[in-house]
């Protein structure tokens, strides 16, 4: 069921045709309570919105009409596509997030996001691969949804993407190759912000965003194996 009595001001006043929807886009709210986090996405001076909030207990709310243009996802890339508000549809999650008290999303909220998942998916033909997080969308800015996210058992419903386990290859050809394997992976899978030679501090922060979604209990910044491997399944 969804709640429609709240609307949120901070939406673009031109309206998107229903063809141009391409992503879900999956955020935590990062405040204390549903009161707190609907307040401010509902207040003209915050600036930011999004389409539909979920509770921990599985109510979810809607504050933006699908067909407008929520701001969500702020500057952000994946693919050939940029500042993603224009193309996505963004659901937040209440949870106090990283700098609050980070926490287990409910079962409740969970099984909501993917019934909610599945209707986008179909009335806007959305593929499955486009149901992404913002810390996807925005490495060097964002961390959300974070390592706690079950992002396997999302995929398991059609939404979003896993790797089968098959035993892949390891280049010999040291750890730069592998680093530029690595990141060529990723850039087919839709990842963006790179340096020219992956030789930024910020590349960091893209690693840690892949990590935090595909191996969650495994989260350095840095290329090992495991993270390679992972990578290459992906984008096979």
């Amino acid at each position: 069921m969804i709640i429609n009595g709240l609307k949120s001001p901070n939406y673009s006043k031109k309206l998107r045709k229903k063809g141009s929807i391409k992503f879900v886009i999956i955020h935590y709210t990062g405040m204390q309570s549903i009161g707190e986090s609907i307040k401010r996405l509902c207040n003209s001076k915050s600036k930011v919105s999004s389409h539909y909030i979920i509770d921990r207990d599985g109510k979810i709310y809607q504050l933006v009409e699908d067909l407008k243009i929520a701001w969500h996802a702020g500057k952000s890339k994946w693919d050939k596509f940029n500042n993603l508000n224009e193309f996505s549809i963004g659901v937040e999650l209440q949870n106090k997030g990283h700098n609050l008290g980070y926490q287990n999303f409910s079962k409740k909220q969970i099984r909501s996001l993917i019934n909610l998942g599945k209707k986008l998916k179909i009335n806007y033909k959305i593929k499955s691969k486009n149901f992404l997080g913002h810390s996807d969308i925005a490495p060097l800015r964002k961390v959300d949804p974070g390592p706690k996210f079950p992002w396997q058992k999302l995929s398991i419903n059609g939404l979003g993407i896993w790797y089968k386990k098959k035993n892949i290859k390891i280049p010999s050809r040291g750890k730069n190759s592998l680093k530029n394997l690595f990141f060529k992976n990723l850039k087919f899978l839709g990842y963006r912000y790179f340096s020219k030679k992956f030789r930024r501090p910020s590349d960091n922060r893209i690693i840690i965003a892949f990590q935090s979604k595909y191996l969650p209990r495994n989260i350095s910044g840095y290329i090992d194996k495991k993270t390679y491997i992972i990578s290459q399944l992906l984008a096979r």
